[in-house]
């Protein structure tokens, strides 16, 4: 599946405030990967942006075979090759003051690992939401794919990559969050 077109302007969208109501109506706390389900409710609290998918990233080796697995990578033991299915947060923003802001907030986040984080559009999420973005965990060569066959030290760093990442949109959540009670 292509995941990755380069992310567009953002453009004018009526129909944002049905989409977002109907999008998080459908949205249940199984369908979300357990460790980030308080992040995604939290993003999806904020009114210039909601959630359209997302996950947590996932390690498939010899020996952990479960493609929905939670389960860190095992240490100093090399498992040769691993199935890696891509961390990542499609967002729907909203034209806007406040969207704008969060959206140059979301391009920043590539900074942390820019080989492999990126911020994209997806063109498959555009055409049913305009103004879908996602920031994706993937090296960067697999970029355009939604999983990748990585060696297992490569693997142990996209591992590393993935928790700071959720650490760091947590953080942009926080000031989100601040910069909101300010503004009330």
């Amino acid at each position: 599946m292509d995941t990755f077109t380069e992310p567009k302007a953002l453009a004018k969208n009526p129909h944002y405030a049905r989409q977002r109501r109907s999008t998080l109506a459908e949205l249940t706390d199984g369908m979300i990967d357990k460790p980030i389900v308080g992040l995604i409710r939290a993003f999806n609290k904020l009114p210039y942006c909601f959630t359209m998918q997302c996950c947590y990233g996932h390690f498939v080796y010899p020996g952990q075979s479960d493609p929905r697995s939670l389960a860190p990578l095992p240490r100093g033991i090399d498992v040769g090759r691993v199935q890696y299915r891509i961390a990542y947060v499609a967002f729907c923003v909203q034209d806007s003051d406040r969207g704008r802001t969060f959206l140059e907030a979301l391009r920043q986040v590539p900074h942390l690992d820019p080989d492999n984080i990126q911020f994209c559009c997806a063109e498959w999420f555009w055409e049913r939401h305009v103004n879908s973005y996602a920031l994706q965990v993937e090296p960067d060569r697999f970029k355009s794919q939604d999983e990748a066959v990585l060696d297992y030290r490569e693997a142990l760093k996209i591992e590393k990559t993935r928790n700071a990442f959720f650490i760091e949109l947590d953080a942009l959540l926080r000031r989100e969050q601040s910069s909101a009670g300010n503004n009330q």
